[in-house]
């Protein structure tokens, strides 16, 4: 301090990732000094947090296991299958912001150069969301990850043309769809009835961990990304609905899976 005045290196350090206006650069190490590049890495890759789903799919005739994405909670297997006439990769992402984009700056570094991500969320809107796909729009961030790829702000915009893209593959495959904005929350069991409020009247209709930093990692790497979520537990009544929130997505497994699929090549054709 001199003269009772911050140094500009005083008040950087100050300040967290939350206040700071501008993201420093560069990182001391990145994905590609962890993670090696697989050849003929499929370029589209689909992911999502239900080990059900995972299990159904990698269990399937011409599935194969082509790499593994290593952390000390263990080895995810990364798989791929062929759906009409062209490889897609697919694996189970970990659960909350960091450990789901961990991974898919890995599956960048391997090769990836399209993703959709589609997983479980809170319902906050029980009138508009019903059994529709959710279509994020926007997200909320009210998570930590996203801060350190992209400059602060409240909310995040998902990609228009990637929604677009998502909202043809729901209308050609006869799938119902509600746009609007989510909330990315990093605390589970911290989703008040005031925060529950104040975000519904925000406009957020779901609530989940993840989207708004995919969408800032995303937008840093310049990978194209989709996600569409489905509705699981209830947060718009007076009392939590768990609903089929433990069955991770397994009674629609199918549907959900091959809707990513088809989003993935529609990206490729869309590009």
């Amino acid at each position: 301090m001199l003269g009772g005045q911050l140094t500009e290196k005083e008040v950087f350090e100050l300040y967290t990732i939350f206040q700071r206006t501008e993201i420093s650069e560069p990182a001391l190490f990145g994905p590609s000094d962890t993670t090696q590049r697989i050849e003929n890495f499929p370029e589209i890759c689909v992911s999502t947090f239900s080990e059900n789903i995972i299990k159904k799919f990698s269990s399937l005739k011409g599935a194969e296991k082509i790499a593994e994405l290593y952390s000390a909670n263990g080895v995810l297997p990364v798989y791929k299958m062929e759906y009409k006439n062209r490889e897609i990769a697919f694996y189970r992402s970990m659960v909350g912001a960091p450990a789901c984009v961990s991974c898919f700056e890995e599956i960048i570094a391997m090769g990836a150069k399209k993703f959709v991500l589609f997983g479980s969320c809170g319902v906050l809107d029980d009138n508009k969301v019903q059994d529709h796909i959710i279509v994020p729009v926007s997200a909320v961030r009210d998570e930590g990850t996203s801060y350190h790829y992209i400059a602060p702000s409240p909310e995040i915009e998902a990609d228009p043309h990637s929604v677009q893209i998502l909202e043809k593959v729901l209308t050609d495959c006869g799938y119902s769809y509600v746009k609007g904005k989510t909330w990315t929350s990093d605390a589970i069991y911290r989703e008040t009835r005031a925060a529950i409020e104040e975000r519904r009247n925000e406009g957020c209709i779901a609530v989940e961990m993840e989207c708004a930093s995919m969408l800032a990692v995303s937008k840093y790497r310049q990978i194209p990304f989709i996600q569409f979520l489905y509705g699981a537990d209830n947060l718009s009544s007076d009392s939590w609905e768990i609903r089929d929130l433990n069955l991770y997505g397994l009674t629609n497994a199918e549907k959900y899976m091959v809707l990513a699929f088809e989003c993935g090549l529609a990206m490729e054709t869309e590009s």
